[in-house]
């Protein structure tokens, strides 16, 4: 087993008679980008205070770096987070913010540049945070988190509320990131984005983990989906009776059958299309994306 930034097993967290968590396990290995999915209310955000030591487990328990939640000052040194948006001081520059933040933890100040530059606002150190822009603020949040110089990076939903440029820099941060050696534990609901970048994904549903593993072994487990269009459309009752006939239920959609089987069906389905005096204007196969999956298994 590769050595583990996180490693959570049966943990849970009860408000009440409200369960947050429900007997949580999973791993994250040392210097992987791993997603952290789920509807809202799923427990994501909990979990992350759970290992943040910000709030303590019912039951279970759960390690960070090696070291036990239950002694969070055993890690937190070494562990960077930004949990429910940065928050700075509107009149201060971002430098400024950032010494005032080094200052506190004890962190030298020759970082703050160093930083500024590696989330690309070198140039902009100097504004006030108030002049900022939505993905600007996010970023100089992440740089923040980056002060320790931390093996471990906890992100909850850092591209929220961000444009489609907003989005692909924090993307492209996580990676250069990732790429450093630091591990990355990003929560997001932006599914495209996580299937993009993460190696590893752990799935929330009402608490409970649905999956936890590799991001490919998951995409993996789903059926592809071969369409076949048909050059004359009074060929397409045709080609559902010769899918029924291999076996498959398909599915009529925007003049094309759509069959859940692989690429490896493609040449054969084709074969028996002109064997039978059909012309096909396409074939295709098409993985399901994360987001389609995420759907089929939380029941959103």
């Amino acid at each position: 087993m590769p050595p583990l930034a996180i490693s959570v097993q049966d943990l849970s967290k009860i408000y009440g008679d409200q369960t947050a968590v429900s007997h949580a396990t999973f791993d994250v290995p040392l210097g992987s980008v791993c997603g952290f999915v789920g509807p809202n209310g799923s427990g994501k955000t909990t979990t992350i205070r759970m290992l943040l030591g910000l709030i303590t487990p019912s039951g279970g328990s759960g390690k960070v770096l090696g070291e036990d939640i239950g002694s969070p000052e055993k890690y937190l040194s070494k562990v960077g987070a930004m949990i429910e948006g940065p928050a700075f001081y509107p009149m201060l520059s971002g430098r400024e913010n950032l010494k005032v933040l080094a200052d506190l933890g004890g962190f030298s100040h020759s970082r703050v540049d160093v930083l500024l530059e590696k989330v690309g606002l070198g140039q902009r150190g100097n504004s006030k945070f108030k002049t900022y822009s939505l993905g600007m603020k996010q970023r100089l949040g992440i740089a923040a988190a980056l002060l320790p110089n931390p093996q471990l990076l906890i992100l909850d939903e850092p591209t929220n509320g961000l444009d489609p440029s907003g989005i692909q820099e924090i993307r492209e941060l996580i990676k250069e990131l990732a790429d450093g050696g630091t591990s990355v534990f990003v929560s997001s609901h932006i599914l495209a984005e996580l299937e993009m970048i993460s190696e590893y994904l752990v799935m929330l549903r009402k608490g409970k983990v649905l999956f936890s593993g590799r991001t490919q072994e998951l995409l993996g487990r789903q059926k592809a989906i071969t369409t076949v269009k048909p050059e004359y459309l009074v060929d397409l009752n045709k080609l559902v009776e010769m899918a029924k006939n291999f076996g498959y239920e398909p599915v009529v959609e925007n003049g094309a059958v759509q069959i859940p089987v692989g690429p490896e069906f493609g040449a054969t389905f084709n074969r028996a299309a002109f064997e039978a005096g059909i012309t096909l204007s396409s074939i295709s196969t098409q993985q399901p994306t994360l987001e389609e999956t995420f759907f089929e298994m939380t029941g959103e």
